[in-house]
């Protein structure tokens, strides 16, 4: 069983071909469960994380229920990331990046920018899902300065501008998901089509794994 709100977590799982004792940093946690993206993977496949989230009545979830997971309660734009991974041992090529904030307040392309300054020299990650709510407006250009940042550090967009419909209505693109060639066969991105996601909802423009 699923439980992203579009199948990330089913995108991250069929591009690792199931991959045990992975590593995720996951930004943007909200619910330890429900529409969650790293919750299959702790609960199933005993992979390891960290969670970075803004609103603390998320944390007794984190603590009762996601025990293989860091939780840092804090605004993502202000976390020393580097220091994070350093400090708890992560692999240099990490199997999982959710970046999920808000484009309005620009902590989204913020904290991106941290990544692209820090991070993304050190560090590669197997797959990235990278919130950009276009659907709701062109917030400081999120979505262009967000691609030419991956793009720039050799990431692959496989699903541009995910979109989805929930009961019927399609909500609008949302988010770009990413790979890294050097860390995922990229042949399996060739085919594009439409499927149906688990929870009721549907992915547009995505890609055939």
């Amino acid at each position: 069983m699923y439980y992203s709100q579009a199948g990330q977590d089913m995108f991250v799982n069929e591009t690792l071909n199931s991959k045990k004792n992975g590593y995720f940093l996951e930004i943007g946690s909200n619910d330890y469960k429900m529409h969650n993206n790293t919750y299959f993977f702790e609960k199933n496949l005993s992979w390891k994380g960290i969670m970075v989230e803004y609103d603390s009545n998320f944390l007794n979830g984190y603590k009762n229920y996601r025990s293989n997971s860091i939780h840092i309660i804090q605004d993502a734009t202000k976390v020393n990331y580097l220091k994070l991974l350093i400090d708890n041992k992560f692999p240099k090529d990490i199997d999982y990046l959710q970046i999920d904030l808000d484009v309005d307040n620009r902590s989204t392309l913020t904290t991106l920018e941290i990544f692209d300054k820090e991070i993304f020299d050190k560090y590669k990650f197997a797959a990235i899902t990278f919130e950009t709510d276009i659907y709701r407006g062109n917030f400081y250009d999120t979505r262009k300065s967000s691609r030419a940042i991956f793009e720039k550090h050799g990431y692959k967009l496989v699903y541009p501008d995910v979109n989805i419909a929930y009961q019927g209505k399609l909500l609008g693109p949302f988010e770009d998901w990413w790979v890294h060639p050097d860390l995922v066969d990229t042949d399996k991105f060739k085919k594009i089509f439409d499927y149906k996601c688990p929870n009721g909802c549907c992915m547009i423009n995505a890609v055939k794994i």
